[in-house]
């Protein structure tokens, strides 16, 4: 499979037209025509569509799994939407979007649940549906007065707000990585939030599935790469193998420096680097 591109948008338009949903659950009907997104210049004409959601969110969840289940099955794992997990905060009315685990079953244990996908795509660029069937491509990101995917502020507020609700949930979710998956650049003012939040364990990345948002100018990655675009297959392939090898532990807690220092000290006795770091873990949350 290929990564997300406009003629991927454009497949869910004429999915989603020819099986189940009219042109004005899809698009603004403006006097110039039907559009994805109010073009810049334009009125909305008083119009606020919320309908795509729901569709657009469907269709990239399996879109997502179509995509990574050769990775997983490579790494002898299952890629499964709308994991359940009660134990790590994951409900029937807050599942997991995308999952890989060691069972092929919704309802999941900690231990069987290897990584953890949070997924916030949506159509990205604009287009013009013209009667009976075509989809004509208009501009990129910067062309329509919408904020697609993770370039909305309520979408990585969710994505943030899910994934703490998983880590203070208890240890069963310490050594989970958790990944939020874009089809868009971020704005600059989360560059340094995704760094943060990568290097302090909450979250261990967020990842556009989207190599050519546009032809100008966006963010591609930041510093410390709390968030990057992943240009091919293989590199998701390689990132996803990183995460499932690495072993790593969530671990967070406020205490004195005179505790930390005596913490460190008793780890340090153990023998092996693996031996004192299981010593750290389990001190710092007792």
């Amino acid at each position: 499979m290929a990564l997300w591109n406009n003629q991927i948008e454009i497949q869910f338009f004429k999915e989603a037209l020819k099986n189940f949903a009219s042109p004005e659950q899809l698009f603004y009907k403006l006097k110039s025509g039907y559009f994805a997104y109010i073009p810049k210049g334009c009125d909305a004409e008083g119009q606020t569509l919320q309908s795509r959601n729901s569709l657009i969110g469907q269709f990239t969840e399996k879109w997502c799994k179509k995509l990574f289940d050769p990775i997983a099955n490579n790494l002898k794992l299952h890629a499964i939407n709308g994991v359940i997990c009660e134990e790590i905060g994951l409900s029937r009315q807050s599942n997991a979007d995308l999952a890989f685990c060691t069972t092929n079953d919704t309802v999941q244990k900690p231990q069987n649940i290897k990584i953890i996908f949070e997924i916030k795509m949506s159509v990205v660029s604009n287009y013009k549906f013209l009667q009976p069937d075509t989809i004509e491509f208009v501009g990129d990101y910067k062309h329509h007065k919408g904020n697609p995917s993770l370039l909305r502020s309520d979408s990585m507020l969710k994505a943030i707000g899910k994934s703490i609700n998983i880590r203070v949930s208890g240890v069963d979710s310490s050594n989970i990585p958790i990944i939020i998956l874009g089809n868009s650049p971020i704005t600059e003012n989360y560059a340094k939030k995704v760094d943060f939040l990568k290097t302090s364990g909450v979250i261990q990345g967020f990842w556009s599935l989207n190599p050519k948002p546009t032809n100008t100018d966006y963010i591609k990655e930041t510093q410390k790469y709390g968030f990057k675009t992943i240009e091919n297959i293989d590199q998701l392939k390689n990132d996803c193998n990183e995460l499932i090898k690495s072993e790593m532990n969530f671990f967070s807690s406020m205490i004195s420096r005179t505790r930390l220092g005596e913490i460190i000290s008793i780890a340090n006795r153990e023998n092996s680097y693996a031996e004192k770091a299981e010593k750290f873990l389990l001190l710092i949350q007792q």
